[in-house]
């Protein structure tokens, strides 16, 4: 085994791991395919055997990997320990905060909402995340995320649930002019669904049907972007599941079975050694207090306070 080591090399391997083929680790990492395979290929001249093996559902590491990757991964959280740390040293109110948050918000609420944050802190940058994918705060893809649900798993994160966002059944009165409007649950069996799943937790309807015994008939359009989803709505190919604040602002649609809502809890989270960061501190209690006031918007609809929803 080659005793050179090249230590840059250790991260593509843990980035091939986690996105389970050398393309998604290229584009995550923001290299070329090519790059990671000669990378990795060097990496295993150097350890003296292959380090990744191919199965049904990607790359994974061979018993040698696993070796590495065990200290690999010690090293990785090492090194961004170093830099959280660094972090926390800096109290300026410069520099730049990085929010990681889901289509529906990071598109349509947060321009908004934080345009009075940079009109008050004009030196610190603003930098918004629009992804399905969570952000992994320990490694600092982001300084604060805005998640569905719960916090997330990673340790160390201080996270906050700050309001509850309503989501109803919504169709186009072009769509209903067609059809007999569902009455019940059960008479969804008979109607086409606009579906869309933007991440493995998706609280878009139809994917998740536990409380419907009658799925709806057909899927006549499907999605992977909101805009998308909310367009094909208005467009009347069926019946779709939209937030409430964002339906009130859409023309020509109309809720259907107004009993029948969902309630997703939206969480701000941040990590532990970031809180300590002024700027990103200044920012995570601003968006605390953005989201609060604007709770009931979120929660019922009734008109978005946001003049670009107008």
């Amino acid at each position: 085994m080659d005793t050179k080591m090249n230590w840059a090399d250790l991260p593509i391997l843990l980035a091939v791991v986690e996105a389970g083929s050398l393309s998604g680790a290229a584009r995550n990492m923001r290299v070329s395919q090519p790059t990671v395979s000669r990378r990795i290929q060097a990496l295993e001249e150097q350890m003296g055997g292959a380090l990744l093996r191919k199965t049904s559902s990607g790359l994974a590491p061979t018993a040698i990997g696993i070796k590495v990757l065990e200290h690999v991964r010690k090293m990785d959280h090492e090194a961004h320990a170093i830099t959280r740390s660094t972090a926390a040293q800096d109290h300026g109110l410069h520099g730049s905060v990085t929010i990681s948050a889901t289509q529906g918000l990071g598109d349509m609420w947060l321009p908004i909402a934080l345009r009075s944050f940079h009109e008050a802190n004009p030196e610190i940058q603003l930098i918004v995340d629009v992804n399905v994918e969570q952000a992994n705060l320990a490694r600092r893809e982001a300084d604060i995320a805005l998640r569905w649900r719960g916090p997330g798993t990673q340790n160390s994160l201080i996270g906050r649930k700050v309001i509850s966002v309503g989501f109803g059944l919504y169709a186009a009165n072009s769509y209903l002019d067609k059809v007999a409007p569902p009455k019940t649950l059960e008479d969804l069996g008979t109607h086409a669904a606009i579906a869309m799943r933007f991440g493995e937790d998706s609280p878009f309807w139809p994917i998740s049907l536990s409380e419907i015994s009658t799925p709806p008939e057909r899927t006549a359009f499907y999605s992977n972007n909101y805009l998308t989803h909310n367009a094909a709505i208005t467009a009347g190919y069926g019946i779709g599941k939209l937030a409430h604040i964002h339906a009130s602002n859409l023309h020509g649609i109309e809720r259907v079975l107004p009993d029948h809502e969902t309630v997703q809890d939206l969480w701000i989270v941040t990590h532990d050694d970031l809180s300590r960061t002024r700027r990103i501190r200044l920012v995570f209690d601003y968006l605390i207090k953005a989201l609060t006031d604007d709770h009931q918007y979120f929660r019922s609809g009734g008109g978005a306070p946001w003049p670009s929803f107008q």
